[in-house]
């Protein structure tokens, strides 16, 4: 993926073999500490969500993501690439440690789809607010809480004001959808219709 200033990307990576990443609530503390560390200084992070064997992040690229920097022997590339592969290696390194294993921990690569292609602009409703809400259902879809808001780890108590997550960038993401968040808690319980599922998988 060849990232592009001031486009909206969805990140995924999910456990080797489907593996469990996250053991207790300390690891994904630790895991958005480095998230806090790694990637908000060079991209604005939309809304987030983490799974006990994967996770999403919806963000936004600016020039700071883009740019070229000389990685692992000498090979160029794109500093959020770059960034994302240094925070998954340390967090694997670390759970390794605690759980006396070895090996990898999450998938080869992590997937990044654009949201903000021009194909999905013709898409009925708000393709960006769409998948803020596809991302804050997963642990509910999962059955892993009743209601979204049980879920500690994602976005959604931040979006609700139940909670003052420094995290996302809620303005920007109000500012590239004009979104209105009075709505917000409704509409994340709605079936979300005509939703390209695959920029999710």
């Amino acid at each position: 993926m060849h990232y592009l200033p001031n486009e909206v990307y969805h990140l995924y990576n999910r456990g080797n073999n489907k593996q469990m990443t996250f053991f207790n609530d300390e690891n994904y503390l630790f895991f958005l500490r480095k998230i806090n560390n790694q990637l908000k200084p060079i991209c604005d992070i939309l809304c987030w969500c983490l799974m006990p064997n994967h996770f999403h992040l919806i963000v936004n690229a600016n020039e700071d993501s883009c740019k070229p920097r000389s990685a692992f022997g000498g090979k160029s590339m794109q500093e959020l690439p770059y960034r994302i592969g240094v925070l998954l290696s340390t967090y694997a390194q670390a759970i390794n440690r605690q759980n006396g294993t070895t090996g990898s921990l999450f998938q080869q690569k992590t997937k990044a789809k654009i949201l903000t292609a021009k194909e999905n602009q013709n898409k009925k409703g708000n393709y960006l607010v769409n998948a803020m809400h596809y991302t804050h259902q997963n642990p509910w879809k999962a059955k892993l809480v009743r209601k979204i808001e049980d879920w500690p780890y994602s976005s959604f108590p931040d979006y609700c004001s139940f909670r003052n997550g420094k995290l996302c960038n809620k303005s920007l993401l109000m500012q590239l959808t004009g979104y209105d968040l009075k709505t917000f808690y409704t509409d994340s319980y709605n079936t979300i219709e005509d939703f390209d599922q695959s920029d999710f998988l």
